[in-house]
C-alpha cells in the first residue's frame, strides 16, 4: 500500500518536474548563447547564432574590454554600487530599527506611504526629476546618481529589515538596556550582529540592482567618462550594424561578477529573503 502510494505520488510531481526543466531552459538558454557566441566570429554568429562554436576566439574577450572602456566603466559601476549599498544599508537599517522597535506614531502610515511610493515606477519622475538634477548641478555627477538610487532602493530595504527586526526576541536589547546601554549601542551592538543575514541579502539585492541599471544611468550620465558597465554597449554599435561576438564577450564580462557573487552567498541570500518574509 506504500509503495502504491509512492508511485502515485511520484507520478503527480512529474508535471511539476517538467515544467521546472522548461523554465531551467528558458533561464540558462540565453545564458549559454551568449556563451557561445562570445568565443565566436562575426562570421560564424551568421551561420549558426544558437549552437556551439566550433573554433574559439579567445581574443574577443581583451578586445572587448577595450573598445567597451571597462576599465573605466566597472570603476565607476562599483563606485555606484558601494556608495548605494552602504547608505542603504545605514539608513534603512536604522530606519527598519525605528520602526520595528521604537514604536513611532503614525509608523503605518509611514509604512504605507513607502509602499505605495516604491509600487510607482520610475518614470513617471523621470523629467521633473532630471530638470532638478540639472539646476542642482548633479547631472553627469555619480553622487547625484547614487542619491537617486538610495530613493529607488530604500523603501525595499526598510520592508525587508523590518519584517527581519520584528522576529528577534527583544529579551537581549532589554538585557542590554538594563546594562545602561542607550539605542545606538542597543542597535550596532545588539541587533546589527543578530540581523545580518537580512542585512546581506538587502545589500546583494541593491548592489544587483544598481549594476544592472541602465536608464537611469543612461538619462543622468551622458559623458563618456562616466558610463556604467551596462551603457558601455554604445560602443559595439556603429551606425548600421553591431558586432555581437564582441557584444557578447562584454556580456559575459558583465555578467560573471555577478554570478560568481550570487552562487557564493546564495545560501545566506536565500536564507536571510525567506527568514525576513516569513516574519514579517
Amino acid at each position: 500500500m506504500k509503495r502504491l502510494f509512492r508511485q502515485r505520488r511520484d507520478i503527480s510531481l512529474l508535471p511539476n518536474y517538467i515544467l521546472l526543466i522548461i523554465l531551467i531552459l528558458f533561464a540558462l538558454g540565453p545564458v549559454v548563447v551568449v556563451g557561445f557566441n562570445s568565443v565566436k566570429d562575426a562570421a560564424s554568429i551568421g551561420r549558426n547564432p544558437l549552437g556551439p562554436p566550433t573554433e574559439f576566439k579567445w581574443q574577443n574577450f581583451p578586445q572587448a574590454w577595450e573598445i567597451g572602456n571597462f576599465s573605466t566603466t566597472t570603476r565607476n559601476s562599483l563606485i555606484l554600487v558601494v556608495g548605494t549599498v552602504t547608505s542603504v544599508l545605514a539608513l534603512g537599517g536604522m530606519a527598519a530599527y525605528a520602526l520595528a522597535r521604537l514604536k513611532l506614531p503614525g509608523g503605518g502610515l509611514l509604512m504605507l506611504y513607502l509602499l505605495v511610493g516604491s509600487s510607482l515606477p520610475v518614470q513617471l519622475f523621470l523629467v521633473p526629476l532630471f530638470f532638478l538634477w540639472r539646476h542642482l548641478g548633479l547631472v553627469n555627477n555619480l553622487f547625484g546618481l547614487i542619491i537617486i538610487y538610495v530613493a529607488v532602493h530604500s523603501p525595499f530595504a526598510i520592508f525587508l529589515l523590518r519584517s527581519y527586526l520584528v522576529g528577534i526576541p527583544p529579551d537581549f536589547e532589554d538585557a542590554a538596556r538594563v546594562d545602561g546601554a542607550n539605542e545606538w549601542q542597543v542597535f550596532t551592538v545588539i541587533i546589527l550582529p543578530l540581523s545580518w543575514p537580512a542585512f546581506l541579502t538587502v545589500g546583494l539585492v541593491v548592489g544587483l540592482g544598481v549594476w544592472n541599471e541602465f536608464l537611469l544611468a543612461t538619462v543622468f550620465l551622458t559623458e563618456q567618462h562616466l558610463f556604467t558597465v551596462v551603457t558601455s554597449y554604445y560602443n559595439f554599435t556603429s551606425r548600421f550594424s553591431r558586432d555581437w561576438s564582441l557584444t557578447s564577450a562584454a556580456a559575459v564580462m558583465m555578467i560573471a561578477p555577478i554570478l560568481i557573487l550570487f552562487l557564493t552567498l546564495q545560501r545566506r541570500f536565500i536564507a536571510g529573503l525567506t527568514q525576513g518574509g516569513l516574519k514579517g
